[in-house]
């Protein structure tokens, strides 16, 4: 994982938060000054928080749980789909869909309906449907798969959620914190740090801001995995050492043994001349 530089941070705009008049008080702490009417965040303190957010997202990948991304911001979303496809992370960045997380078996339910569709389809009698019911099949397809293609994947209720614009997400913030998920989440002048457990002080309405942070965690995100493949391997080779060394005996005794009272064989004696 790469150390958050400070030069990094100031090119990307990561320090730009918004007007005075629309600050959040909560928000005093990361503040750096004011200039011209605007608030500008400190990056010293936006490191600190970042690595200390990276830290806890590395320990989540390497336990094998998953972080649920989300963010429909138009300026986030294609930033946030790619970055946690590259760790093959579930993500959010269409619709939040109400209940997500507090009536999950809803959602499941949902998701299995679009994977009997995708087995309709495959079908070979799909083809003597009426083309309107095709379709009609299609259609709903397609609008299943942009609600919840990008999260078919999660069985289970992911341990983290990492949020861009808590203002706008303030439904998937509500939902985690009454189910005791854990969340992390950018959070410019604008925002109430408190409702995030681990809260990373940053511009949220640039893309360039947005990357450079995401950048960040999804390296801690990656270097979890990496370590919980290498931890995997390596219990897979003490296993096997095991059962080589449990093995030995048990050869031994699956041996062919002389029978008792079968005498040795006398060696030939040569034949007189």
């Amino acid at each position: 994982m790469n150390e958050l530089k400070f030069e990094q941070l100031l090119e990307a705009g990561c320090h730009f938060g918004h007007l005075k008049r629309k600050w959040n008080p909560k928000m005093a702490p990361y503040i750096f000054k004011e200039h011209n009417g605007i608030h500008v965040i400190d990056l010293q303190k936006t490191i600190v928080k970042a690595d200390e957010a990276a830290a806890a997202l590395k320990q989540i990948a390497k336990s094998g749980k998953k972080v649920l991304f989300v963010a429909t911001k138009k300026q986030a979303k294609d930033v946030v789909a790619e970055m946690a496809k590259s760790v093959d992370m579930p993500f959010v960045t269409e619709r939040w869909p109400g209940g997500m997380l507090t009536n999950f078996t809803t959602i499941r339910k949902a998701v299995k309906k679009m994977n009997s569709l995708d087995q309709l389809m495959h079908d070979k009698d799909f083809n003597n449907i009426s083309k309107r019911e095709r379709l009609q099949v299609q259609r709903e397809r397609a609008k299943l798969d942009k609600n919840l293609g990008s999260i078919a994947d999660l069985n289970r209720l992911p341990s983290a959620l990492f949020i861009i614009d808590i203002n706008k997400e303030h439904i998937a913030v509500a939902e985690a914190r009454r189910l005791n998920i854990p969340t992390f989440a950018l959070v410019d002048t604008n925002t109430n740090p408190d409702l995030i457990d681990f809260p990373i002080p940053a511009n949220d309405d640039a893309s360039k801001s947005i990357a450079a942070i995401l950048k960040h965690m999804t390296e801690a995100i990656q270097e979890g995995l990496n370590e919980r493949m290498l931890d995997k391997d390596a219990q897979k080779e003490d296993e096997e050492e095991v059962m080589n060394e449990e093995a030995t005996p048990v050869e031994r005794k699956t041996r062919p043994r002389r029978p008792r009272n079968e005498a040795p064989k006398a060696e030939e004696a040569p034949a007189a001349e």
